[in-house]
């Protein structure tokens, strides 16, 4: 339970004020002694503690995975392997595994998705990207339009879906290669894009430096970046604004 539920069960008389308050005296993270789990970061920020799984040892994510589960009856991790999911799997009978956004996740609330995002790639080859984005932005409450392969090498198909783009109350725009897709619709819209170069590309993209620095320079105006590779982010911060306009507080 967060802080608002415990406030609300309180006035409601459905809990004492000693249980009221034994939920705030607690630690606002528990130590695992190789983590501390943020427990309180949804009360703080709204959104709750992501576990970053590339690289955690299988002791550590499967422990990390049901403490969290146990705590908020819910759990959002990237960047996951196969053999992470098969493992926690063993433990999260209905953990669920995207191989292609690499997102572990396990969601027993069905939370409601408000507004509308608009997640658009240039090419296929930026779809993980792209997918993490948009399942990142769901996974939080976001309703999400998935424009695909829209790149400018056929200008027309991004044209076509003006309309579409144009609803949203924020945009996110994927692309490798020169990165120019975030600019063009960046010119298109009046709400704002978050620009997420890949590192998809060959020799002279530097692994996603050429996309990085062409949305940087951008000139279109509402153009924000986030980091290469970085979809989890720019998903995020898309929910955030998408919320600010649906005047909601989640």
């Amino acid at each position: 339970m967060q802080g608002r539920e415990i406030l609300e069960r309180l006035r409601r008389g459905e809990i004492s004020v000693d249980e009221a308050l034994s939920f705030f005296q607690t630690e606002p993270y528990k130590d695992l002694g190789y983590a501390k789990l943020d427990m309180h970061r949804k009360v703080r920020s709204g959104f709750p503690e992501v576990v970053y799984c590339e690289g955690k040892p299988d002791s550590y994510i499967t422990s990390i995975y049901e403490k969290l589960l146990r705590e908020d009856d819910r759990v959002f991790g990237t960047r996951a392997t196969e053999g992470q999911y098969l493992l926690i799997k063993k433990i999260i009978p209905d953990i669920e595994y995207d191989p292609i956004s690499r997102i572990l996740k396990v969601d027993h609330t069905h939370t409601e998705r408000i507004g509308k995002i608009a997640v658009c790639c240039a090419g296929t080859a930026d779809i993980p990207v792209a997918e993490e984005a948009a399942q990142t932005a769901e996974y939080f409450g976001s309703s999400v339009d998935r424009i695909f392969d829209v790149g400018v090498s056929g200008i027309h198909r991004v044209l076509s879906k003006v309309e579409d783009i144009q609803s949203a109350n924020c945009v996110v725009a994927v692309a490798g290669m020169e990165g120019a897709l975030a600019s063009v619709i960046g010119g298109l819209v009046s709400n704002p894009v978050i620009a997420v170069p890949t590192s998809v590309g060959y020799g002279a993209s530097f692994g996603g430096m050429s996309a990085l620095l062409t949305m940087i320079n951008s000139c279109a105006n509402g153009v924000a970046v986030v980091n290469i590779d970085n979809g989890f982010g720019a998903g995020y911060m898309a929910t955030q604004i998408n919320r600010l306009a649906e005047r909601t507080d989640r």
